[in-house]
């Protein structure tokens, strides 16, 4: 297949939709005596179909950003964009994901994803085939019929992925969902997301302390400064994918990483270790 025809099919396969934020800024109480600043002014245009990333320290108005696009939280200025439809209210077309599963235990693993169908109205035999695909192509099938109490952290992870995903959404917002997970099994979760987006590739906003994680799976990167959060750099991931199990031995992997490394240590997010020299008392 020419290139030409690769990116054809590409574009073609993207079940995504643009996000366009402009000016966007919160402030926490500010019909108060002691407003909160927590978010400066954002400008954000995000692809239909791209893998999007932001990074930054605690507190910086991460998770606040991608609760105004998904218009759970009011914005105090700015506006919103999702598909190029101005956000007024709770989006319904999209799939979240956070730090925990949510799971129910009285709920099997499958009934846990089929709350989506439960709750949207959607066609049941169409979304049980979909959910059974999904646990298929994540090697779950074993545990559909297991309640949460009997599956593993990372198998639970699976399971809300499944459900994040099964009524292919145009829009998915992640905010640490890996975060509770061992080293292993976080990055075989990170290596089967990155594979089911790139089947469907809907839109991602994804919310991470994890400079290495944000590398690994995203098209670009937005690095914020400590609170009040802006945007300090936006950075290009120019990788092949699907993305390789190991990446730390890439040097262009390793660029990538000590360019964000950077920004947190000028900002004072990040400090070095002060060695005394000879001869100097330590108190």
């Amino acid at each position: 297949m020419s290139s030409q025809g690769a990116e054809a099919q590409t574009a073609n396969s993207r079940s995504g939709v643009p996000i366009s934020i402009r000016h966007v800024a919160k402030i926490f109480g500010e019909d108060g005596d002691k407003p909160f600043h927590a978010l400066k002014e954002v400008d954000i245009e995000v692809n239909a179909g791209e893998f999007i990333s932001i990074v930054g320290p605690s507190g910086c108005g991460k998770s606040t950003l991608m609760l105004m696009v998904a218009g759970l939280l009011k914005r105090s200025q700015g506006e919103i964009l999702v598909g190029g439809k101005a956000v007024t209210k709770p989006i319904t077309d999209v799939g979240i994901a956070f730090q925990d599963h949510l799971l129910l235990d009285f709920r099997t693993a499958l009934e846990n994803v089929m709350l989506q169908a439960d709750i949207r109205g959607l066609p049941k035999k169409k979304i049980e085939a979909r959910a059974k695909e999904l646990f298929e192509q994540l090697r779950l099938t074993h545990a559909m019929q297991k309640y949460p109490h009997q599956l593993s952290g990372g198998m639970r992870q699976r399971v809300s992925l499944v459900r994040t995903l099964v009524h292919d959404p145009s829009v998915i917002f992640m905010d640490e969902p890996f975060g509770a997970l061992d080293a292993l099994t976080r990055l075989q979760v990170r290596m089967d997301l990155e594979a089911l987006w790139l089947r469907r590739r809907p839109t991602v906003l994804f919310i991470t302390h994890s400079v290495e994680e944000a590398v690994g799976l995203s098209d670009r990167i937005f690095v914020m400064s400590p609170s009040p959060g802006e945007v300090v750099d936006e950075i290009v991931v120019d990788l092949p994918r699907p993305r390789p199990i190991v990446l730390g031995d890439a040097p262009e992997f390793a660029a990538y990483v000590e360019r964000i490394y950077g920004h947190f240590e000028r900002m004072g997010v990040l400090h070095g270790i002060e060695v005394p020299t000879a001869g100097t008392n330590v108190t």
